[in-house]
């Protein structure tokens, strides 16, 4: 196992972990979490031997194979699926010594060599590579493509291969959703579930590390503490270790308070001298517990839109596209959209489907190729997308960035207000420059909600935020009374923020009728489709047996549709009875919780006792109901299907 103990780590002068000790045993799936810059990509190097210990011992059992994403890839001739199975490195060994025993005609060696390659599925890595890339989002056509014609984001998509296909028993895993759609989330999610060895993941996505960890490792004012379960589960037993450490340092103070009134009152006098000196002493070995100290959360309120028009914005038949050397690439076809305030969006679909061109669209920087755009006066667009970090002057501080918006305000009140999103001190004064990508997207937003736009466009805004922010902006969100548009793959942030889904796909933008676990079953429907076309496309004896075979799809693919949309009340009323389960298990974790304070059971407290003793019962009861209603619920949603 990895055990950690007394563990320290300095880096650039700032530490990081002091005293910390966690184990991680074989086959555990773990979830590294904490704010930005509290060390997680650190303990990463640290892992990996690129760094050393600064105090105390991190032993990695001898013999572990260990893969992690690289973050950078050279533009290579190398083809694409060549180039992943290059993460296998025991394979990459045994075929170059096959290589050398043929070379000079070593019969017995390559007997031996192919005896090898047999006993780890070498003959199906090239169909496992293929399989790998494919769940990533990969088509078949670009798999033989070389390295170098793929964009960043599709290099790093190489990379992630290129760790899943290698025989690790350890996979440390750094935000490896970041430049994921949304079915490849889903994708990798499963994969993970069913690896066997080790998983270390680092991520922001609170939906992906529900559904891939079984502990969490969380680090918090430079040390570790260690959970079981999801990460929901980690937050309920954080609150209530947090409730508990409140409550103990209230008690606390409240003794300190009472010994050091003593000692003021009484040291002086001669009778009570003796007394005095022994609170005295027993107030200096009073344990000391910590208070919580955290910081102020964050304040990304959005202040009330000065105008509200109705509607905001109308796209009418809109053709977009490209132009390059004369030809033109439509992208989105006749596209319809009324945007009034209220409107909740969240836009779903693969990357590369348009979802980031209908964003600009909307926003005015791409001007469509037909059809047109009406604004209403008074629209202000809040326009948040990745290449917007990029626009940012990279040798001023953010006070110099809001004085460009509002060259009139006080300086005082543009650092109050840079405050509320982390910029206190000297960080408002700071160059933008060696700021982390959270902290220029941070900036970014606080620029955003400085105007008061009432049109939001947000294109994957979380992708730099760590947990807490992301929290904090959902919160903002779910207040706002303009309208938004929202690119996410961080499904919690969707679901909490959007009431609408509309599907970008095939160059048509139409309204979903569903939610995500639905689009997640649309996503498997696509991809059998796909399986089945290139099963018949390679297999079939004539044409016209393709087009019967098409035809059938669309009308399963219709028939899929509609069923869909009859069981929506059964699966809306599913999850409207799995809301009050966890609402009355978080409500009855609470009174737990109070009937383990001595205090309630004094004389003067029995019928506040009586009172909780009675609402216990009665939550007992509405479990037992709400329970058996989901059983009920589930049968007949899975005789419907």
């Amino acid at each position: 196992m990895i055990q950690a103990d007394n563990l320290s780590l300095i880096r650039g002068g700032h530490q990081l972990l002091k005293a910390a000790q966690f184990s991680i045993f074989p086959g555990q799936r773990v979830g590294l979490v904490g704010a930005n810059g509290a060390g997680k990509s650190s303990l990463f190097a640290l892992l990996r031997g690129e760094i050393k210990e600064d105090d105390g011992q991190l032993h990695v059992p001898n013999g572990w194979r260990m893969a992690s994403v690289a973050q950078e890839t050279p533009a290579l001739d190398t083809p694409a699926r060549a180039y992943v199975i290059s993460g296998d490195a025991e394979y990459t060994a045994i075929r170059q010594q096959l290589d050398e025993a043929e070379a000079k005609g070593d019969g017995n060696a390559i007997a031996v060599l192919h005896g090898k390659l047999d006993t780890i599925g070498g003959y199906q890595i090239s169909a496992r590579a293929a399989t790998l890339m494919a769940g990533l989002g990969f088509s078949q056509a670009q798999l033989d493509a070389p390295v170098k014609s793929f964009s960043g984001g599709w290099r790093m998509r190489l990379n992630l291969a290129q760790v899943l296909i290698a025989r690790a028993d350890l996979l440390l895993l750094d935000e490896p959703t970041n430049h994921l759609d949304l079915d490849a989330i889903v994708w990798l999610e499963s994969w993970l579930k069913r690896f066997e060895g080790t998983v270390i993941v680092i991520s922001h996505d609170r939906e992906f590390l529900d559904g891939v960890v079984n502990n969490i490792i969380h680090i918090e004012r430079q040390t570790t503490q260690c959970y079981s379960g999801d990460y929901s589960s980690f937050q309920r037993q954080r609150s209530e270790r947090r409730a508990q450490q409140a409550q103990q340092y209230a008690k606390e103070q409240q003794q300190r308070a009472h010994l050091q009134s003593f000692v003021d009152r009484f040291r002086a006098q001669a009778t009570k001298a003796r007394q005095a000196q022994s609170r005295l002493k027993a107030l200096e070995r009073l344990t000391a517990t910590a208070p919580l100290g955290d910081e102020e959360p964050f304040d990304l309120n959005f202040p009330e839109p000065s105008k509200l028009p109705n509607p905001l914005i109308q796209l009418d038949n809109i053709h977009a596209g490209y132009s390059s050397a004369g030809e033109q690439t439509i992208i989105l076809q006749k596209v319809h959209l009324n945007l009034v305030p209220g409107s909740r969006i969240g836009l779903l679909g693969r990357n590369g489907a348009g979802k980031s061109t209908l964003m600009k669209m909307l926003a005015g920087e791409l001007p469509p190729q037909y059809g047109l755009r009406q604004v209403s006066p008074g629209l202000v667009i809040g326009y948040f997308a990745q290449h917007q970090l990029d626009t940012l002057s990279l040798n001023d501080n953010p006070v110099t960035h809001l004085y460009r918006i509002d060259p009139k305000a006080s300086e005082q009140s543009l650092r109050d207000y840079l405050g509320r999103f982390g910029f206190t001190g000297d960080r408002a004064y700071a160059p933008v420059g060696p700021f982390s990508g959270g902290e220029k997207a941070r900036l970014v937003l606080a620029l955003l909600i400085y105007q008061k736009p009432n049109l939001l466009l947000l294109d994957e805004p979380t992708n730099h935020l760590d947990l807490d922010m992301r929290e904090a902006l959902i919160q903002a969100l779910q207040e706002f009374s303009g309208a938004m548009v929202i690119v996410s793959h961080d499904r919690h942030f969707l679901r909490a923020t959007v009431d609408d889904y509309y599907l970008v796909a095939h160059h048509q933008v139409d309204a979903f009728k569903g939610d995500l676990d639905d689009y997640s079953r649309w996503l498997e429907e696509q991809a059998a489709l796909i399986k089945a076309e290139l099963r018949d496309n390679n297999g079939s004896e004539n044409s016209a047996n393709n087009a019967d075979s098409l035809q059938n799809r669309k009308a399963q693919r219709q028939a899929a549709a509609q069923q869909r949309q009859q069981l929506k009340p059964l699966r809306d009323k599913l999850k409207k009875t799995e809301a009050a389960m966890e609402k009355a298990e978080a409500r009855m974790h609470e009174i737990e919780n109070e009937l383990l304070d001595t205090e309630l059971y004094q004389s003067e407290n029995k019928e506040r006792l009586a009172k909780v003793l009675q609402e216990q019962a009665q939550l007992k009861s509405a479990q037992e109901q709400l329970e058996l209603d989901w059983f009920e619920l589930s049968e007949q949603l899975q005789d419907s299907e």
